[in-house]
């Protein structure tokens, strides 16, 4: 039987692994036990422990999945941010595709840099979102990112 540390450890471990493989992606400390993830020194979202994901969003976007019920209010910042409990390894999934969502949508905001540029040439965005399968008003907004 895994017990909540080692399960909390595991999901913690899946989850920096996959975001730190993803290119322009650097991992560091965040403050209370947390693994951030930023591209180009812009935060994406950070970890704490294995149980609790903060991600940012533009705040239409973090409207619209605290509609569907896909993330949370974050507790304590304001603006894009939100908040998502893992416990699961579905959670871990969820967790990963949330980081993805912000991932692709910074990126685009960067596509004027040179490294948001370079990453964007090698990305398919179009089967990048397929794979996510965003609501359509959320694919909308990627669509409207768009040059």
């Amino acid at each position: 039987m895994t017990t909540t540390t080692s399960r909390t450890a595991t999901n913690r471990k899946r989850i920096v692994e996959t975001v730190a493989a993803w290119p322009g992606v650097e991992t560091g400390p965040h403050r209370f036990d947390a693994t951030e993830f930023t591209i180009d020194g812009r935060e994406i979202g950070h970890i704490h422990g294995g149980r609790v994901l903060d991600v940012n969003f533009p705040r239409r976007m973090k409207d619209r999945l605290i509609a569907d019920g896909r993330v949370h209010h974050h507790r304590f910042a304001g603006g894009g941010w939100t908040t998502y409990h893992v416990g699961s390894p579905d959670d871990v999934e969820h967790a990963v595709r949330l980081l993805r969502l912000s991932y692709l949508y910074t990126l685009l905001t960067m596509r004027r840099k040179p490294v948001g540029r370079a990453i964007l040439a090698e990305l398919d965005l179009d089967a990048e979102l397929d794979g996510l399968e965003p609501d359509p008003e959320i694919r909308a907004m990627f669509d409207r990112m768009r040059p």
